[in-house]
């Protein structure tokens, strides 16, 4: 299992890359590839983390907590992303609020890692939940773009 260290430089690198991609323009409705790629190597990552040490309850509930804020987070980035339509597609396209979210958004999780090392006995359980609480963030955000994509085209088929 990487150390917490590596496993805050990993998270670092994917979220540099993740923000870097969510400034470009692209198409709403992309496969979730990056998605199901990011989740899977998280709960792998978790998973090993899990098996090397018996988790207490509270490191439990705070894993659930960052998880449940994982998603607040990605839910409030899709309400800042721009959509529109052209050439019978709808693209996305984040801005400097998406980005300064995922910043804060990352900077909880550290917080909420130092705390749930802090009541477990083993440390690192909490550095190991990294890639998967973006993979959950990345998720929400996802669904609540997929949502407002829907919401536009009953908005524009009940104007016609």
């Amino acid at each position: 299992m990487p150390n917490t260290f590596d496993n805050v430089l990993i998270g670092l690198v994917v979220l540099a890359w993740l923000m870097w991609r969510q400034l470009q323009v692209r198409r709403a409705d992309r496969p979730p590839v990056v998605l199901l790629v990011i989740g899977v190597l998280g709960v792998a990552s978790l998973g090993v983390a899990i098996a090397k040490t018996t988790p207490t309850t509270a490191a439990i509930l705070l894993l659930a907590f960052s998880f449940v804020v994982a998603a607040g987070f990605g839910v409030a980035r899709g309400y800042t992303m721009r959509l529109w339509y052209a050439g019978g597609t709808r693209w996305r396209q984040g801005n400097w609020r998406t980005a300064a979210l995922w910043l804060v958004s990352f900077g909880v999780h550290l917080g909420l890692d130092i705390a749930v090392d802090a009541v477990n006995p083993v440390p690192g359980l909490g550095g190991a939940s990294i890639l998967l609480y973006l993979a959950i963030s990345l998720a929400a955000q996802r669904l609540t773009v997929r949502s407002r994509v829907h919401e536009a085209r009953r908005s524009s088929s009940s104007a016609a």
